[in-house]
């Protein structure tokens, strides 16, 4: 079995190396991204719950019509938020899947 030289143990150690650091940097970018779908989620809730309730009560088509849009709206940045959850799993937990 041929013995790995100095310049391949140092090259595999410089690319453990790397790969740690950007395994980090996954790490920290995931948690921001936990972050702001916390922070985006909290308010999103208040506003789609305030539009349901609007919508129970009896209102003039037109001003119906802008709650249904604020609903609708709102929907939608929650399904953005929502496809942040792929991003928010760090590499290593995502290695650890596969």
């Amino acid at each position: 079995m041929p013995q790995a030289n100095f310049s391949d143990t140092n090259e595999a150690a410089h690319l453990r190396a790397e790969v740690e650091e950007y395994e980090k940097k996954l790490a920290d970018a995931a948690s921001l991204v936990a972050r702001v779908r916390h922070e985006i989620n909290n308010p999103l809730a208040a506003l789609l719950g305030q539009a349901k309730l609007l919508l129970r009560e009896e209102l003039s088509e037109r001003v119906r019509k802008r709650a249904v849009t604020i609903e609708s709206q709102a929907r939608r940045i929650q399904a953005i938020v929502g496809e942040l959850r792929e991003v928010q799993l760090p590499a290593a937990a995502v290695n650890k899947q596969d």
